[in-house]
């Protein structure tokens, strides 16, 4: 955010990490940054508005004063990625110190990188898994920032990463930042909760501060008509929703047959249905088909209403094609059978002419960018089929690409990162003048400065809405214009999302100054997180000095208080003192609880939550594909357990070098005996082969209630795992009696028996084989899976290790970074087992 206004160069914030002249002096933000640096806060600020800068302040000081690490989370790799070139930029910090955590790297490079790196961007899922598998440690991260912190609702990694922090680091320092928080009180006390933020600052573009670095974005919306041909499609469509619905009618479910049924109705009576199924009644299977066809013909109106009839015929397409394929079900083969659907896919595919919502868009585009002489439009679309088809259209008359997610499906390729980067890019550098776009470019992107947001349809969330229009209006006027289909779905997306704006808007005004309601309304868990905190409740002791909130005004008002607003003398112009206000207690060191002197960091006693206390833990190694559960999460919880990840080739939980359990659910359990590309037997057939003392874990109730399967099959299979397998079958009622049962039976094997953990089991006979897979898969850590590749590759062991890192690639599943380890143990002299 490096200062661009005309004339001459506004003042700049100076500060002995920042590059000199390069972030220009924003007195909110420095209000914003001034509470942020002293407590768990939530900055809320409008999109384009500088929250990263916020954040970038903090960190700043709390490097400089506290030492550690931080640590950066966003969403995406794309954000993660533009928070990183930023802070390189903005830090004067070895570039290589501030490293890019996301799945793309390795998880040994990222424990390894995780030592030498002062500041950390990544993406959750990234440090959710390294946290649980041991492999980092959040004991010296000083600040932590949770980029587009809305999401921290549900089972979303942050909260996972907010707990542990709050648990295991020293001294933390939480900001959560978002241009939109929640919808209201609620949302945004939770998300408060789940963070473990204390604190809420808020600004608006009404604050005089924020007041002069917007400008005024009014919304237009243009009403399209539908043509004739159009509406006929979706009609006969929605009379074969209206006859579906009179089935689901005559099972007691559907209250309406009419077909703008509302998404919370369509979710009840798939609840009711599940409940038939639950009780074995087969009219909830045939109910739950004709559901499904339900939600797919709604999903071809909602295409010909909001989108345009080109998106509606891919959708056919794949609908084709997928009632095609092996396997296919019942309600994709019904579906396009019905002559009713393939008259609708006819007119669909013989319709010629323009559609309207593309008219109108190519009309506003030519008055932006040509009459007006605009340099830059964004588009923004819910259909990544209607953002590829848009863009097509649009590249006709203007210079216009398309900017969608990473994932892929037939017949609409995603983008991997680097084409994504390689597009913002060229659309920063004014390379090209219209960005079409998916949700993808939503939050918190840099996104330049637009003279149009063309939303192609309304967006029915206040968080979508308020985040698209954030991407005008930062330097100059900006112009917003909503496409609406009359009497369509797009029309209560429109007012849906307009009511709730003004209801966000309502709330973050209310919210402004309400730290003493706030903590009130705090539940005991969030209370729990603040006595990990070093400072007592009554008395906020910050680097030496006392804070009292009292004694600043209203900090959170967003306008008062400025002269004594903690931390804003920090980043002052004139910083001679290195941060110091009074030269006692710059370093950040914290006086201890009497108030007397100074203590040594070296010196305190500070309680620490290390997952790596040596001598005194039970290891567990889980599977990578357990992380879909929450128990390799609650057992890393434990300061006495340590989770380690890796990709098994047998069992899902490793307790012992004897003991290893394979853990189903009790649908899943049915489902392995009946089908299945790994039947349960051949699973623990395995197990047995590797460990001594296999275990099956079903979990949850009603076993003998599953599917059209007489109790004794299942019977007899119990019998058949325990007689002619040796393994032993464990009942549990739930994932949290699960993770109550591991524990047990890996303490008792480690700490009663006083077994080692081992991923390859008991030593013990193996085939010629196993015994090549094993070596092989031990090369570099390769696992099993690319060890047979090799081999069936190669032949033998010995054709392995004497492979060139070009041949070795030619095996599946090995890459060049994998070939390149493997030829680097194989080759490498060795120097001692204490080497690296």
């Amino acid at each position: 955010m490096a200062a661009t206004d005309e004339g001459a160069d506004p003042p700049s914030i100076e500060h002995a990490l920042l590059e000199p002249n390069f972030l220009e002096r924003r007195l909110y933000q420095l209000k914003l940054a001034g509470t942020a640096a002293n407590h768990h806060t939530l900055v809320c600020l409008p999109t384009g508005l500088g929250k990263t800068t916020v954040s970038l302040l903090v960190t700043a000081r709390r490097l400089d004063e506290v030492g550690g690490k931080s640590l950066m989370l966003a969403p995406t790799k794309p954000l993660v990625q533009q928070h990183a070139d930023f802070y390189r930029e903005a830090l004067q910090i070895p570039d290589d110190e501030i490293v890019v955590f996301t799945g793309d790297v390795s998880p040994d490079d990222r424990a390894e990188t995780w030592d030498r790196a002062t500041v950390v961007m990544a993406t959750p899922q990234v440090i959710e898994n390294d946290l649980v598998g041991s492999r980092v440690s959040l004991a010296d991260v000083t600040h932590i920032t949770f980029d587009e912190c809305h999401r921290a609702t549900g089972d979303y990694a942050y909260n996972y990463i907010a707990e542990r922090y709050h648990a295991d680091a020293d001294r933390p320092l939480v900001t959560g930042m978002s241009a939109s928080p929640g919808g209201d009180e609620e949302a945004i006390l939770e998300v408060c909760e789940n963070l473990g933020l204390e604190e809420v600052e808020v600004m608006t573009e009404e604050d005089a501060d924020v007041d002069e670095f917007t400008h005024d974005t009014d919304v237009e919306w243009e009403r399209i008509d539908l043509p004739e041909d159009v509406i006929e499609i979706r009609d006969t469509l929605n009379e074969v929703i209206k006859d579906r619905l009179e089935k689901l009618k005559e099972l007691g479910v559907a209250s309406s047959t009419q077909p703008d049924q509302s998404q919370k109705d369509l979710n009840r009576m798939r609840a009711e249905l599940q409940q038939l199924i639950n009780n074995d009644q087969s009219e909830g299977f045939k109910g739950m088909s004709v559901h499904a066809e339900v939600m797919k013909l709604r999903q071809a109106v909602t295409l010909v209403e909001t989108q345009s009839v080109e998106a509606v015929r891919r959708y056919f397409d794949r609908q084709r094609n997928q009632a095609r394929s092996s396997g296919a079900s019942k309600a994709s083969q019904r579906m396009v059978s019905d002559p009713r659907v393939r008259e609708a896919m006819r007119k669909a595919e013989s319709f010629d002419e323009l559609h309207p919502k593309y008219r109108k868009s190519r009309m506003l585009l030519a008055e932006t960018l040509g009459l007006e002489g605009g340099e830059r439009v964004i588009v923004f679309t819910e259909s990544r089929d209607t953002a590829e088809a848009l863009t097509e259209f649009l590249s006709d008359s203007f210079d216009a690409k398309r900017f969608v997610g990473q994932g892929d499906r037939e017949g609409s390729d995603g983008m991997t990162q680097n084409q994504q980067q390689e597009v913002l890019d060229e659309f920063r550098a004014g390379e090209f003048e219209v960005l079409v776009s998916t949700s993808v470019a939503e939050e918190g992107l840099d996104v330049p400065e637009v003279d149009l947001v063309l939303f192609y349809e309304p967006v029915p969330t206040a968080i979508r809405s308020i985040q698209r229009k954030g991407r005008t209006g930062r330097q100059s006027e900006g112009r917003v214009v909503v496409l609406m289909a009359e009497d369509t779905r797009d029309e209560a997306y429109f007012w849906i999302s307009q009511r709730r704006e003004k209801e966000m808007e309502s709330e973050l005004r209310e919210l402004k100054g309400m730290t003493d309601e706030l903590k009130d309304e705090l539940d005991d868990s969030q209370q729990a997180l603040s006595d990990f905190d070093a400072e007592s409740e009554s008395e906020v002791k910050v680097d030496g000095k006392d804070n009292n909130p009292d004694a600043v005004g209203d900090s959170s008002s967003g306008t008062e208080g400025v002269s004594a607003q903690p931390g804003l003398q920090d980043f002052s112009k004139d910083n001679s003192e290195s941060g110091t206000d009074d030269g006692s207690a710059g370093n950040g060191d914290s006086s201890d609880d009497s108030g007397e002197g100074e203590a040594d960091p070296a010196d305190e006693s500070v309680e620490t939550h290390e997952p790596h206390a040596d001598g005194d833990t039970i290891e567990i190694v889980a599977d990578q594909r357990e992380m879909d559960a929450n128990i390799a999460r609650d057992l890393s919880r434990r300061e006495e357990i340590e989770i380690r990840l890796e990709t098994l080739d047998v069992g899902d939980y490793v307790c012992s070098d004897r003991v290893v359990v394979e853990r189903k659910s009790v649908a899943d359990f049915v489902d392995s005996l009946v089908g299945g590309d790994r039947s349960v037997f051949e699973q623990v057939g395995a197990m047995a082969r590797h460990y001594s003392r296999p275990i099956v874990i079903v979990e949850g109730e009603g076993l003998y209630e599953q599917r059209d399967i007489h109790p004794n099959a299942i019977r007899g299979a119990l019998s058949s795992l325990a007689v002619d397998f040796g393994a032993s079958i464990l009942r549990t009622e739930s994932e949290a009696d699960t993770t109550e049962l591991l524990g047990v039976i890996a303490g008792r094997e480690q700490e009663t028996a006083d077994r080692e953990v081992s991923v390859h089991g008991e030593k013990q006979s193996k085939t010629v084989g196993e015994q090549q897979e094993y070596v092989v898969s031990s090369i570099a850590e390769i696992g099993p899976v690319t060890a047979r590749s090799l081999l069936e590759e190669f032949g033998t062991v010995e054709a392995v290790m004497i492979a060139s890192e070009e041949e070795l690639q030619e095996a599946d599943g090995v890459g060049t970074v994998t070939a390149e380890r493997m030829r680097e143990v194989i080759g490498s002299e060795y120097t001692g087992a204490g080497s690296n």
